[in-house]
């Protein structure tokens, strides 16, 4: 196969020639995943009942121990999770369901679907955010649904790649910052699930490097540069995107150090050899969107501690 294939030769040339690869790639993560149970790591005893139709106490701010970007990045982080559905069907219209990859994709979804389980079970038991906001933002995510913007096969791999380590490390970094164990136990625990994922696209994508460079780093290239996650769509995304990147939990720095610089190095990238033009040409520009992304992330920094030094600076006054 080369980049200059075309469009649907080079589809089913990517299913055929991977099909063996997703097949080793997929023994090798059952016998590495860990069977583990969402109601082990729910705090029940903290639980009690909401206003409605049980009679309890409708939820307050004050109720939550979590900072106020904590628990943005929770809601964020969840209802990520929630448009499960919806990643689903893109993954199976673009890849298919048969054979390896559909059983790939039918077990990446069980393993997925856990996380908003469990996700939710902790927030509703610990009162960590509003439940009525959280419930209203789900419905209106899901009704959104999920229109994948990338147009191939391979495409579509290289941004679960990336998407599977974002969130990974964002799932990692709100529990670091949460100031509460449990939180950080369940959710270092649903980030070992999508660290799992994460190497499993990546080595295919380590494969196809093989079979095609050029072609890939086309698609890589092409999803770097107009990389957005998955809830982008959601309405008040933009509000709690804002939140997270102030609290540290994820924002251009973490996107640029944690996310692409190392997947990307992982993949020999940058020392790939014989690459046609087409191929060079998307590795040179892939070095130049880098290099963008870091300096925006320099530039958030900055307004960052002018917003920290403007906080301290009120509750010193205050």
């Amino acid at each position: 196969m080369n980049a200059a294939s075309d469009p649907d030769t080079l589809e089913s040339g990517w299913l055929t020639e991977l099909e063996p690869v997703v097949c080793r790639l997929l023994d090798r993560h059952l016998s590495r995943t860990q069977e583990w149970f969402p109601h082990q790591y729910v705090p029940w005893g903290e639980g009690r009942n909401f206003d409605g139709p049980l009679g309890g106490a409708a939820w307050e701010e004050h109720q939550s121990a979590l900072s106020p970007g904590i628990r943005s990045a929770l809601m964020l982080n969840l209802l990520t999770e929630d448009n499960l559905p919806g990643y689903h069907w893109a993954l199976s219209t673009h890849i298919g369901r048969q054979g390896a990859w559909g059983e790939w994709i039918d077990q990446w979804t069980a393993e997925e679907d856990r996380h908003s389980t469990a996700l939710r079970a902790y927030i509703h038991s610990s009162r960590a955010v509003d439940p009525v906001t959280l419930e209203r933002m789900r419905m209106s995510q899901v009704r959104t649904g999920y229109q994948p913007r990338q147009e191939t096969m391979m495409a579509n791999v290289v941004y679960v790649a990336v998407q599977e380590m974002a969130t990974r490390v964002s799932h990692r970094n709100a529990g670091r910052h949460s100031g509460d164990a449990t939180c950080e136990r369940l959710l270092s625990r649903i980030a070992q699930d999508e660290n799992l994922h994460m190497v499993f696209y990546r080595d295919l994508l380590e494969a196809a490097l093989h079979i095609d460079a050029d072609a890939v780093l086309l698609a890589m290239c092409e999803c770097v540069e107009s990389f957005q996650m998955p809830a982008v769509q959601m309405p008040g995304f933009g509000q709690l995107a804002m939140d997270v990147a102030l609290a540290g939990v994820y924002d251009l720095r973490v996107h640029h150090d944690e996310v692409l610089v190392p997947l990307l190095r992982s993949l020999s990238v940058w020392s790939l050899p014989g690459l046609r033009p087409a191929g060079e040409q998307a590795r040179e520009r892939l070095a130049q969107v880098l290099a963008g992304i870091d300096e925006r992330a320099r530039a958030f920094e900055k307004v960052k501690a002018h917003l920290s030094a403007a906080r301290s600076g009120c509750r010193m006054s205050g």
